[in-house]
């Protein structure tokens, strides 16, 4: 079977990022891959230098914004390579980077997705893997810890950065990909929790790099779709046994949340998203059942991968609430065995 890649670079507005990436890539790429560059109606010299690679590389300008998801749907159909790597333009491949991510489709024929390390400039990880928490919240793995606290080995997480992702072409097939209605933020995490649900596996080669120009944006729009995303997600992916254990803890958390909206400015954004997700419920719930007919896993199964413990980087819990949630979630996981 060919291992070949077709890379998919999502832009908008990146031509001061845009020139390191493919330095750092076209190198790496073999006569076999493919190279497309969709760009979201960018305003400065992005699809200009996206041109200036020649043939080596396919521009598609969506002549609009519709979003990272919307525009990786549309370079992958433009391509046939059966393993996909979708990359942010902000990225640069550390040498043998994208060689050693080909190579895990033949050593892991289980996993359907899966991602290199992914380092920020000053050499700390970004990266390791995507975690979630129970009530949906998901973050960058091991974000902002050294980069001797990776293994040296291949492993399995929760979810695969969408900075850096490759997906085999028939599990992207199969499970509709990334959603493009998400726009942005989360839709690396539903797809994760999809493959787990259906069966599959989901993993990182760390000995494989690339380093993302990354940094954590908090405006009122980020919150919405990220509050929104995460509804989306819970539920069409989470099977009924665990959403019933949960629902005490979602409609708890929905009020602590709204209160942490209210102090930290972004209120009204919280309260977009609520509306969102009632007036979005019966598409919401249509996609659910689509959802769960690929469902290989029970409700157990499918919660371990998910966390007690919130350590994520930009959203911190007070220490006695924070044990209650670990608690918490140990009781619900032996309930659902």
């Amino acid at each position: 079977m060919s291992d070949a890649v077709a890379v998919v670079v999502v832009t908008h507005n990146s031509a001061a990022a845009l020139e390191a990436l493919t330095a750092s890539l076209i190198p790496q790429l073999r006569a076999d891959d493919e190279l497309v560059i969709v760009d979201n109606a960018s305003t400065d010299d992005t699809v200009m230098l996206a041109r200036g690679l020649g043939e080596r590389a396919r521009v598609i300008e969506a002549g609009a914004n519709p979003g990272f998801a919307a525009g990786c749907r549309l370079g992958v159909e433009a391509t046939c390579a059966p393993l996909l790597f979708l990359v942010n333009p902000d990225t640069v491949l550390s040498a043998g980077a994208l060689e050693r991510l080909r190579a895990v489709a033949g050593s892991h024929p289980d996993w359907a997705a899966w991602q290199p390390a992914v380092m920020l400039p000053d050499g700390r990880i970004n990266t390791a893997g995507g975690v979630v928490h129970y009530l949906g919240v998901g973050w960058a793995g091991q974000c902002g810890r050294d980069a001797s606290a990776l293994p040296s080995v291949p492993y399995e997480a929760a979810f695969a950065s969408g900075a850096a992702l490759v997906v085999r072409r028939e599990d992207w097939r199969a499970l509709d990909g990334l959603r493009d209605d998400y726009f942005l933020y989360g839709e690396d995490l539903d797809l994760g929790l999809r493959l787990w649900l259906a069966g599959r596996r989901v993993g990182v080669e760390p000995r494989a790099r690339v380093i993302h120009d990354y940094a954590f944006d908090k405006g009122a729009q980020k919150w919405y779709l990220l509050e929104r995303n995460r509804w989306r997600t819970l539920l069409a992916t989470y099977p009924l046994a665990l959403l019933a254990l949960l629902a005490p803890a979602l409609a708890a958390a929905e009020l602590a949340i709204l209160a942490l909206a209210a102090r930290d400015g972004w209120l009204g954004a919280k309260l977009r998203a609520q509306l969102a997700t009632v007036t979005g419920l019966p598409r919401t719930l249509a996609r659910r059942r689509a959802v769960q007919g690929t469902r290989r896993i029970g409700a157990a199964a499918f919660a371990a991968h998910l966390s007690g413990e919130l350590d994520n980087p930009n959203v911190t819990l007070p220490r006695p609430l924070a044990i209650v949630s670990s608690v918490s979630w140990r009781l619900m996981r032996l309930l659902l065995r």
